[in-house]
């Protein structure tokens, strides 16, 4: 089994997080997720779950062991939903996630094995 930690939701806004953290903080999150990210893997964590606008930075803050557990994967075409840091896959496995999640642009496709092999070819 493999843990990982959640470092800011994908459906937080910066104004929200810092909002609903109590921390003080100037708009970008990259530098609390990366912090976060940290934190966790020191408790022995195997990897962190981020929004996709974090991956670069948490990457360079933990090297390149650790897994990057990313929802928020929306291919071309796909609505944000709640959703407010979003990416499409290559662009999120280009920044260095190891893992992607991709909910409700499967589950609510017409075609949901379509979607999924149209995020695979676009990952070869």
């Amino acid at each position: 089994m493999r843990l990982v930690a959640v470092t800011v939701l994908t459906s937080h806004s910066p104004d929200e997080y810092w909002d609903t953290s109590g921390r003080t903080g100037a708009g970008e999150l990259a530098g609390e997720a990366a912090r976060l990210a940290r934190l966790a893997l020191g408790t022995g964590v195997h990897g962190v779950v981020t929004s996709p606008l974090e991956i670069a930075a948490i990457r360079t803050a933990i090297g390149v062991g650790p897994w990057i557990v990313v929802p928020g994967i929306r291919p071309a075409g796909s609505g944000a939903d709640d959703q407010v840091r979003v990416a499409d896959p290559a662009s999120a496995v280009a920044a260095g996630a190891t893992h992607l999640v991709v909910g409700r642009p499967i589950t609510r496709a017409e075609n949901p094995a379509a979607v999924y092999q149209s995020i695979r070819r676009e990952l070869r």
